[in-house]
């Protein structure tokens, strides 16, 4: 999908930007993609993996991003796009504007703290559309197993008063989150130009 990145340059400020937020992504990525590190305390984990999707949500702001996610939605499959954008912006603005929990096991909410301000807000909006929402299952290759990891990603059956809203029973920790590390790079790396010369 090279030939669907838009031909606009960034601009100066946008590559000073870019380039520490790839940076700081791609070491996000390299290390949870080690097996050690699923072997680390639960809080250590869950603050990289919260830096993740907070990096990758401000990458989503570049415009050239904009265009191959609208292109994923014509030529990718069924939901590829909208995981990779309203998903993941509804689990950073959970980790952001909910910094009560310490591991991604514990992570729950309940419409009433997500309206606890103002209702019509993102992660209302994004449950009160996906809400009921049927699972969406994925295969995904892991490199250092060499071998498909199976995950499916989980919607709340119904977005009412009361009822918990858990994040491990929507996407589980570990295949998860690598599963989300691996989608986001796709999307990331459609930006990104190889300087590898060809023999």
């Amino acid at each position: 999908m090279k030939d669907l990145k838009d031909s606009k340059k960034p601009t100066e400020q946008e590559l000073v930007f870019l380039n520490q937020a790839y940076n700081v992504f791609y070491d996000i990525f390299d290390e949870a993609m080690a097996e050690a590190f699923w072997k680390k305390d639960p809080y250590y984990r869950f603050s990289r993996m919260r830096d993740a999707f907070l990096v990758y949500s401000e990458i989503l702001e570049y415009e050239p991003i904009g265009y191959f996610l609208e292109a994923l939605k014509k030529m990718r499959p069924p939901m590829e796009a909208e995981i990779s954008k309203e998903f993941f912006l509804f689990i950073r603005n959970v980790l952001i504007h909910f910094p009560f929990f310490d591991s991604w096991d514990g992570v729950n909410i309940t419409k009433e703290l997500i309206n606890w301000s103002k209702p019509g807000r993102t992660i209302d909006r994004f449950l009160t559309r996906f809400a009921g929402h049927a699972p969406v299952k994925y295969r995904m290759w892991d490199p250092s197993r060499k071998q498909f990891d199976y995950i499916s990603i989980s919607f709340p059956a119904k977005y009412e008063d009361k009822i918990q809203i858990i994040m491990k029973d929507l996407m589980p920790e570990k295949e998860g989150v690598k599963f989300s590390l691996l989608l986001m790079r796709r999307v990331l790396d459609s930006q990104v130009e190889s300087n590898v010369s060809e023999n």
